[in-house]
Order: C-alpha cells, then structure tokens, then sequence
C-alpha cells in the first residue's frame, strides 16, 4: 500500500509539523514501508497466537514503590521566591 503526498502533508498538518520537499519525500517513502510490514502482518494466519505483552520473560520488574527520604514542606521552600498570599491565589515575587 502507498500513502500519497496529500496524506503525508495531511498527516504533518494534524501533528503541526512543518516539513520541507525533502522531509515529505523521506517521510512518504517511511509510511510506505512501514504500511506494507502491517500490511504483511495482516497476510499471516495468526490463529492462536497469543498478543506479546513483554518483550522478555521478566515478570514484574519493577519495583514497589517505598516513600524514603522525605523532606519537609519548609526544607523543600527555603531557596523559593518569596511568596504572597492574595484571594487565595499563591503570588511569587521576584
């Protein structure tokens, strides 16, 4: 499958992308590409196959999340800007 050069400037258009003549001519040939490996994939007899969620055998390999090293409220403000509470809105003065 090919993605013409209007898709191409479409798709740059709803990213805000600002390409030149070469960048558009690089990208429709990588969208090309990239439409024909799904394209193949789609080809293939998949029937019980089950989805790849990891691209290891690890399990769980994060680690738990601990609070350590906590600072205090005062600590983590002292090097701040000054600051001015005015109608509950919380002002910083150079």
């Amino acid at each position: 499958m090919e993605i013409t050069r209007e898709q191409i400037k479409h798709l740059a258009h709803l990213s805000r992308l600002e390409l030149s003549e070469a960048e558009l001519d690089a990208m429709q040939g990588d969208m090309t590409k990239i439409l024909g490996f799904v394209a193949k994939i789609e080809s293939l007899d998949l029937d019980g196959v089950e989805p790849l969620t990891q691209m290891s055998k690890s399990v769980d390999v994060m680690r738990e999340d601990e609070v350590a090293n906590m600072i205090s409220k005062e600590d983590a403000l002292k090097n701040a800007r000054a600051q001015v509470w005015e109608e509950g809105l919380n002002l910083y003065l150079s």
